[in-house]
């Protein structure tokens, strides 16, 4: 579960079945009743017509709960890690780092690194586009050492500088008029 909106489709799916969530998370639900086979399979289908799914493999579930921890660092705006990524991923998910980097590898196909590096890309690209901020306000807000590295690591990424594709998404854009 990656938005809000999951979080609440999820809960309300629950509680269809007449269960009750103690907690509902980003990738993780805790139930205060026992989930039945029947109640497993209703939830599972119902989540499904949503395109979400139940998962059941442990090391993909753990990869999932990377994902979400690196999801809400980068869009949160806390103060930079004090630590290095690795040892704050360690802690959080009581795993050695070099056991996640290699299941995140050997089960999304990428590295930790490359999917934090394309999510803080996909966050440049919205902060550029609906917020408005500019180059210096996003490297900060993203804890970028500095706008140069941001504008390398975009352009690596998408073949585009920062400001070339915001040229490009603002010249797609139309307006309709409407005579008075």
């Amino acid at each position: 579960m990656v938005s809000i909106r999951c979080k609440m489709i999820v809960k309300s799916e629950i509680e269809n079945l007449g269960l009750h969530p103690v907690v509902v998370e980003l990738g993780e639900v805790e139930l205060e009743d026992e989930l039945s086979v029947k109640n497993y399979y209703l939830l599972k289908s119902a989540l499904l017509g949503y395109g979400l799914e139940l998962m059941e493999d442990r090391k993909a579930i753990l990869v999932e709960k990377i994902k979400t921890v690196v999801i809400e660092l980068i869009h949160s705006s806390d103060p930079p890690l004090k630590t290095n990524l690795s040892v704050f991923l360690s802690q959080k998910l009581h795993y050695e780092y070099n056991y996640l980097s290699n299941l995140f590898s050997e089960i999304s196909g990428t590295t930790i690194e490359q999917f934090v590096i394309s999510n803080k890309i996909e966050k440049v690209k919205e902060l550029l586009i609906y917020e408005g901020l500019t180059l210096k306000e996003i490297s900060w807000k993203l804890h970028y050492s500095s706008v140069a590295h941001l504008s390398y690591q975009f352009k690596k990424v998408t073949g585009l500088t920062p400001t070339c594709f915001k040229r490009m998404h603002h010249s797609k854009k139309f307006y309709i008029l409407e005579n008075v």
